[in-house]
């Protein structure tokens, strides 16, 4: 049973194990934070597999999450931010793609690791612009989301430091969070079968992946306390920068 299961990911048992062991604890991560699912998984993992291969596994696991989630967000997100967001999103989101089967599959890794280790470092230091408050910040952020999300699957990191410079209550960034990559799962599949990237070993990869990111999402939301929320975030882009960190040092092995 084992080896068929093997031949339908095409993973070895390291890699299916490590697969297994990361999206369990994203999935925590996603259904506290409403985040870095895919950034986590894409940290933990680009170093074996490449970040072409893994962004539709991304998009199962998100959907996933997304739906198990949705009530929540429907309830709490503001949703003028969540629409401009999607809008800019999908026009940044075929850039990314087109330039990560474009490219040299180690420089895909190389930058999808640098975009999750800067974007993390800055919202560590809770470095956020100005300009993000206004109308013009709202749009830039969801194309350069779609932009990273289209490379490397990490969309969310730009969108949470979008919502950290409005700064909104830890509910509102939340759900405005899930409720964004919920929107933008109707967009995103189109760019990936246009893309050719969303093919039946990443659905295969994502379907075995799936349940184990649901359990993880239903953990991660029981312990979501509004009052818990710096503490954590902290916690999470501290091991985010350390899993993209050593993933360079692997690259530059």
């Amino acid at each position: 049973m084992i080896e068929p299961l093997q031949n339908l990911v095409q993973l070895t048992p390291e890699q299916t194990m490590l697969c297994a062991g990361v999206v369990f604890v994203a999935g925590i991560v996603r259904g506290f934070s409403g985040f870095a699912l895919s950034a986590l998984f894409m940290a933990s993992v680009a170093a074996v597999i490449p970040p072409v291969e893994l962004i539709p596994i991304c998009y199962i696991l998100e959907v996933t999450a997304s739906l198990i989630m949705i009530r929540g967000g429907l309830q709490d997100a503001d949703m003028k931010i969540v629409w401009g967001l999607t809008i800019g999103s999908a026009i940044g989101i075929p850039m990314g793609l087109y330039a990560t089967t474009s490219i040299p599959v180690e420089i895909s890794k190389l930058i999808a690791l640098c975009i999750i280790l800067s974007l993390a470092t800055a919202q560590l230091l809770r470095t956020s612009p100005n300009f993000l408050a206004g109308t013009t910040g709202l749009y830039a952020s969801g194309i350069t989301a779609g932009v990273v999300s289209g490379l490397a699957s990490v969309g969310g990191m730009v969108i949470a430091l979008y919502v950290l410079g409005r700064e909104v209550p830890p509910r509102t960034m939340r759900a405005s969070m899930v409720m964004f990559l919920f929107i933008g799962m109707f967009t995103s599949i189109l760019y990936l079968l246009g893309f050719g990237v969303m093919d039946k070993l990443a659905i295969s990869r994502g379907l075995l992946l799936a349940p184990i990111v649901a359990i993880g999402v239903l953990i991660g939301s029981r312990f979501f306390r509004p009052s818990l929320e710096n503490i954590y975030k902290k916690f999470c882009l501290g091991l985010l920068i350390f899993l993209a960190s050593a993933g360079l040092v692997r690259l530059a092995l």
